[in-house]
């Protein structure tokens, strides 16, 4: 009865798990209305290293009494032009304006402004935009929407015409430029949207004379702002490509000496371009199109250094670090995948001739210093990624050249990482160098989440700010590559445990991977949290033998389900901007704006599976596992049979990588970033149980006989294990099945490996018996000899 109730107990552990995970968020508190007025004022191109006491004297003392940020000026095009800028500051959303984009640059700004009555002006293209948001792009804009959430608003200069335009073309009131006297203009309406002009030039004194020429008109917006107002800053918008982040400054009640952040980004400092309307309604109090609106509203939190150019240099160096990692990032993964498929090449023979022959014929072994450079290589490949992450404790993006100073650094820690797990106690072993790697993998990974993700932002191996898609927790990379050294690191700890235990070590040890990837304060990643709960869910199913049945399937999927299920119910509960991702899908489900939502997943799946190398990287492991570790010769399949623990890590992991991809629009990049982990520790520990293919151990010397006493054999006698080649015996006597699916039942004590308890001996090693291995080291030589090539057993 307690064994039947055993998978039902473990997956109310994982559920419990993972909605403790994903239920709560962090408290940062409602904003509330603090102005009467809010002033928005834009400068396409203006960046942090723009801002100083001597250039920008206006702009550096609003700085110093308010709270600042960076801002990511993404929108529906790449690079965002100053008119899709504009336009997605009044759209609350991604848009862009019909023709803006331009390979290698921004075309001149073209909009035709009409004042037809002296008062307010028209757009006559606006109704064509706004058709072009709704039915080309993706992301279901409503330009305007600002503009129609109040009930008047002043533009000053084309640029903010574009953002205060209704979606029908009118702008309430309007000006050119800045009058004499702004004081009346600003103070006619709610919200005034002011265009401040463009910074943008090669040298850095065409860039001054720019920001200085802003900076003066921004004098006049303040000397003439209404009372209690808000007063916001952006650098609205790219000039050239490549993009990056550019000033947010707030100025106001309740804005003092902090860093700006919101719920959409989830880091402090960091603000979005689609967050500045939403910020504007919130300050005055108005209620917002949620509908309509991505951003969320912006917040002033502490932690702002006191000395300003203390506080500026942290944006503008995080601008520089971004800028370096997009100029690295793809070399990297494309070194990465080369060298990978490379050194798959490389173990193909080395497959061929790693399992060692009894007999006095068979093909020469390869040398043993061929053997330890190959497996020496596969380890530091499969730490590449984690000491690429790693590698941001340097500020390598600070040197002349940053791409030389990233490699060499990345080269050290992997040297390093590899000589770690060189000497560390059971390299010897079959998975003593695969349980190392998940291990410095996992810590390295989990450390940096639970102090705040700071190596994951901007570094290369995690998220940029640039894109704007994630800002805080675990990035695409860091999720593959954690969710499979989570789980290859519980199947390395259970596989040394007693075969009952197994499935709670795996719960245990993954359980806390759940929380770590699926908490608000943490990893912030529900999508990747109900992935490994289902990865998890097949693991444990599977971890004590036997493969993956109908019923353990079932279990698994009902495990996950209730994650999900229990996690949407409580993020769809919360206000709408508190609520997750998956919150707020429901939410547009419910709304009718869900297919938006399903169509831009399906073309960011279908756009990363065409451009990233991480795609590769996945094609290229699953090809070398399909047709090289799963065939006879591989390895593999006497690995999963020996090992059922590490057999149900890799499915789950499988599992878990292809789960998480797919739901959250990157495709392969997840399984990718796995298998650059998974692949060659899977080729090393294949290579390493081929070649203890013919140690000795005694019958009987690992599962459990009659009276307790004793464990089958590891790599014994037919290398039959837990179960022989083919892998467990939880369901019977007669194990799990070998590597196609099942076997005839053989009976102990007839079954290679086994014996009656009466005719148990003490164990002594074989002297080629391999060292550390946690079943298999405590053999003689069997007085019965299996012949390998036929699996039949013969009598001496």
């Amino acid at each position: 009865m307690l064994r039947r109730l055993v998978p039902a107990l473990l997956t109310l552990m994982v559920v419990a798990l993972g909605i403790a995970a994903l239920g709560a968020r962090p408290e940062r508190g409602a904003p509330q209305r603090t102005a009467d007025f809010v002033v928005l004022a834009g400068v396409a191109g203006l960046r942090w290293e723009d801002v100083d006491p001597q250039t920008t004297p206006t702009l550096w003392r609003m700085a110093e009494q308010g709270s600042i940020g960076s801002l990511s000026v993404r929108s529906a095009h790449r690079p965002t032009c100053p008119v899709d800028g504009w336009l997605s500051l009044g759209a609350g959303s991604f848009a862009a304006w019909n023709g803006s984009r331009q390979v290698g640059g921004c075309p001149p700004a073209a909009v035709t402004v009409e004042q037809p009555d002296g008062i307010g002006a028209n757009l006559p293209e606006q109704e064509g935009v706004v058709q072009y948001n709704q039915e080309q792009l993706p992301w279901g804009a409503m330009p305007g929407s600002l503009a129609e959430s109040v009930r008047c608003s002043v533009a000053v200069g084309p640029g903010a015409a574009v953002a205060a335009a209704r979606p029908f073309g009118r702008v309430d009131r309007y000006a050119s430029a800045l009058p004499a006297d702004p004081a009346g203009l600003l103070g006619s309406c709610v919200l005034s949207i002011v265009d401040l002009g463009t910074v943008d030039g090669a040298s850095k004194a065409d860039r001054a004379t720019a920001a200085r020429a802003a900076d003066a008109q921004l004098a006049r917006v303040l000397a003439a702002r209404p009372p209690r107002s808000l007063v916001l800053v952006a650098g609205i918008s790219d000039t050239e490509q490549p993009a990056r982040l550019h000033v947010a400054v707030a100025d106001g009640p309740g804005w003092e000496r902090g860093w700006l952040t919101s719920a959409s980004t989830g880091r402090d400092g960091y603000l979005q371009l689609v967050d500045l309307a939403p910020t504007a309604l919130a300050a005055l109090g108005r209620p917002m199109p949620d509908r309509l609106f991505l951003g969320r509203p912006a917040l002033a939190v502490d932690g702002r250094p006191a000395d300003l150019a203390a506080a500026i240099a942290q944006p503008a160096d995080a601008d520089r670090e971004a800028a370096a990692q997009r100029s690295i990032v793809g070399w990297f993964f494309t070194l990465l995948a080369a060298a990978q498929m490379l050194l798959a090449v490389a173990v193909l023979p080395l497959l061929r001739r790693a399992r060692r022959h009894a007999g006095p014929y068979g093909p020469k072994p390869v040398a043993r210093r061929v053997v330890a450079t190959v497996e020496l290589l596969l380890v530091a490949a499969a730490l590449a990624v984690p000491a690429a992450l790693l590698a941001d404790v340097v500020p390598w993006w600070r040197t002349d050249r940053p791409g030389w100073a990233f490699a060499g650094v990345t080269a050290l820690l992997v040297i390093a990482g590899t000589a770690a797990v060189r000497f560390a106690p059971g390299h010897a072993s079959t998975l003593g160098p695969l349980g190392a790697v998940a291990g410095l993998t996992t810590l390295t990974i989990g450390l940096d989440v639970l102090t705040g993700a700071r190596l994951q932002l901007n570094g290369v191996v995690g998220y940029s700010a640039l894109e704007g898609g994630r800002y805080a927790g675990l990035g695409t990379v860091g999720l593959g590559v954690f969710l499979a050294g989570a789980l290859l690191s519980a199947g390395w700890l259970a596989q040394r445990m007693q075969r009952g235990w197994r499935p709670a070590v795996m719960v245990a040890v993954c359980g806390v991977a759940v929380v770590i990837v699926g908490s608000p304060y943490l990893g912030a990643d529900p999508i990747g949290a109900i992935a490994l709960t289902a990865g998890l869910s097949v693991a444990a199913a599977i971890s004590a033998g036997g493969w993956l049945t109908v019923s353990r399937l079932a279990w698994a999927v009902m495990a996950a389900l209730a994650v999900t299920i229990g996690f949407a119910v409580l993020d769809v509960r919360r206000p709408a901007a508190e609520r997750g991702s998956l919150g707020r899908f429901l939410a547009s489900i419910g709304d009718g704006t869900g297919g938006l939502t399903v169509h831009r997943s399906s073309t960011a799946n279908f756009d990363t599976l065409v451009d990233s190398p991480l795609t590769v990287l996945a094609l290229a492991g699953a090809l070398l596992v399909w047709f090289a570790l799963l065939q006879p010769w591989g390895g593999l399949m006497r690995l999963f049979g020996i090992y059922p623990a590490i057999r149900a890590a890799m499915a789950g992991t499988a599992v878990a990588a292809v789960i998480g991809g797919v739901l959250s629009g990157s495709a392969l990049d997840v399984a990718g970033a796995a298998g650059a982990l998974v692949v060659p520790m899977a080729a090393l520990a294949s290579l390493r149980v081929l070649d203890h293919s013919t140690d000795r151990t005694l019958p009987g010397a690992g599962r459990p006989t009659a009276d307790g006493s004793g464990v089958t054999g590891d790599e014994g006698l037919g290398g039959s294990g837990e179960g022989g080649c083919g892998g467990g015996a939880d369901d019977g006597p007669a194990g799990g099945g070998g590597p196609s699916g099942g076997s005839a039942p053989v009976t102990p004590p007839e079954e290679p490996g086994a014996v009656a308890p009466d005719t148990q001996a003490p164990a002594t090693r074989a002297p080629d018996t391999e060292p550390g291995a946690p079943e298999a080291d405590r053999g003689a030589p069997a007085p019965r000899q299996a012949d390998r090539s036929s699996r039949q057993v013969t009598t001496p």
